[in-house]
């Protein structure tokens, strides 16, 4: 009884989560024109990079080595750096800092084959609270929560490709207009000297 009970449950929660638009987390749908590209890093064994490539499995995109010649023909996303800075935000009575506000921006930079390059730049905050009793469970802290900030860094950049492809559309549909012709005043037949 009790197992058809624990059956029925599970069945109803698959349900409810398929029927009301669940995905799974940390997949984007990348355009088909990014869906293979080079990724170019300032620090390539990093962990930042390493998390943006999982990032980008994880939405179907290959990565393709940078010493292939067809890297000329294919977009290329380029880490350009990343900062890890941190500001007080709340102290103690004795004056002595409570919590900080760490602030992870990363800078990027996807380059079209033949077009242009679209900066791209992603800042994620997250609060850290400073026990000054328990500096060893404090430093372990500090690093999941980076850890954390570089994960969720990847995803909002990987999910900033799609401002690209709308750049790129946009682009697309300003130089295939038709072209404007423009006349100053307006044109009078010449007469003819002679007659």
């Amino acid at each position: 009884m009790r197992h058809r009970i624990l059956m029925l449950l599970l069945g109803a929660v698959v349900l409810v989560t398929s029927g009301c638009g669940y995905h799974l987390r940390g997949t984007t749908n990348v355009p088909v024109e990014l869906k293979t590209i080079t990724l170019n890093s300032y620090d390539p064994y990093g962990p930042l990079t390493r998390e943006v490539r999982n990032q980008l499995k994880l939405s179907d995109v290959t990565v393709v080595e940078m010493n292939t010649a067809l890297n000329r023909k294919l977009p290329e996303l380029r880490l350009v750096g990343a900062s890890l800075g941190q500001s007080t935000v709340s102290i103690f009575q004795d004056g002595k800092t409570a919590e900080y506000q760490l602030a992870m921006t990363v800078s990027a930079q996807v380059l079209m084959p033949g077009k242009d390059i679209y900066p791209l730049s992603v800042t994620v905050f997250r609060s850290f609270f400073d026990n000054p009793l328990a500096a060893l469970a404090k430093d372990a802290e500090q690093e999941i929560i980076q850890k954390e900030m570089r994960e969720q860094a990847a995803q909002q950049l990987i999910r900033k490709l799609l401002t690209v492809h709308a750049a790129e559309l946009v682009k697309k549909e300003q130089v295939s207009g038709k072209p404007e012709i423009i006349s100053v005043g307006k044109s009078t037949p010449v007469s003819d000297p002679a007659k």
